[in-house]
């Protein structure tokens, strides 16, 4: 075999691995690094109107906003898996307060209305953050294993509450309300047991 045969055959091999990588990736939802990931162009991008002020600002504020989100998509992942364990599939309807069913049933009523894409088949997602920790404290029985502490429970919600103002209605945060948000997030992972 000539030394040409060996790179072609060398060449081949990586991109018949490269190719399986990608299978694997798509197969699993997963990200193996073996590639660079395509830029992608920020919607930012298609409106040059906005100040650059106005740009720095949205991407500095962009990494609380995802922490936020995980934190509450972990929130709604934590009561629907207790729920569901101690109530059965049922639990929405049996035991949720109405209030928030009503809520929920409107809001997924008036983005119908809209036209708008349905967000969710789970009505849990539809609550708000708050409402999420009123479903906790009218199922405390089921949480109270989980969590060392109900008032503790009740005085993180609110602080996490009043962090959030900024993030979802698009105000820069001070660098103490940052350290605040960094410390109440530990303290909510340091609650549950």
């Amino acid at each position: 075999m000539k030394t040409e045969d060996y790179v072609r055959s060398f060449g081949m091999s990586g991109m018949i691995l490269t190719d399986d990588l990608r299978t694997i990736e798509h197969q699993y939802n997963i990200e193996l690094g073996h590639v660079p990931p395509a830029i992608k162009q920020s919607a930012l991008e298609y409106y040059p109107q906005f100040e650059k002020e106005v740009r720095q600002q949205a991407s500095a504020m962009a990494q609380y906003y995802e922490l936020f989100y995980c934190l509450e998509q972990s929130a709604r992942k934590l009561i629907t898996e207790t729920m569901e364990e101690a109530e059965g599939a049922d639990w929405w309807e049996q035991k949720v307060p109405q209030a928030i069913r009503d809520y929920v049933k409107k809001l997924i009523q008036d983005e119908t209305d809209m036209g708008m894409t349905q967000r969710s088949e789970r009505a849990i997602d539809y609550t708000t953050f708050g409402q999420l920790f009123d479903i906790i404290g009218a199922n405390w029985a089921h949480f109270e294993l989980i969590f060392t502490s109900r008032p503790a429970v009740q005085r993180i919600v609110k602080n996490l509450n009043m962090l959030r103002g900024p993030i979802a209605h698009c105000c820069p945060m001070s660098e103490d309300e940052i350290d605040r948000l960094v410390l109440t997030v530990k303290d909510w992972f340091r609650l549950i047991g």
